[in-house]
């Protein structure tokens, strides 16, 4: 299975950014995706999840409001939008892949990983 992630950059404070992360081999629609972040000198935080049809998702505090997480399961693709951005969200941010529901918000029960997208916001 390859996660591959894109779409980050560097953006001003209120600014917004949409990453993407297109997955391959395996059946993606079957499985909920998730991304996660990791600021420098902290450990990776759990975002945001996506059910494998995209009727559900789940929201860390620090973006409910703010980010939007989407998925096209024609394209194999998910999408985090990420709009009012803050100083804080600086992170490189990582797509992962499965296995169930229940699991998918935690980093150690991840699947599969992409490879990281940076996200810089500037104050």
């Amino acid at each position: 299975v390859q996660l591959q992630a894109s779409g980050g950059g560097l953006v001003q404070a209120g600014g917004s950014l949409r990453l993407s992360c297109v997955a391959s081999g395996r059946a993606f629609s079957s499985f909920p995706m998730g991304w996660f972040r990791q600021a420098p000198g902290k450990e990776r935080e759990f975002v945001a999840a996506i059910n494998w049809s995209g009727s559900s998702t789940r929201y860390a505090e620090s973006v409910k409001g703010r980010f939007t997480f989407s998925r096209d399961n024609a394209r194999n693709t998910v999408y985090l939008q990420m709009n009012s951005l803050k100083p804080d969200d600086t992170a490189v941010y990582y797509c992962a892949s499965g296995p169930a529901w229940g699991a998918i918000s935690t980093a150690t029960q991840v699947d599969y990983w992409g490879q990281g997208t940076l996200v810089t916001v500037s104050s």
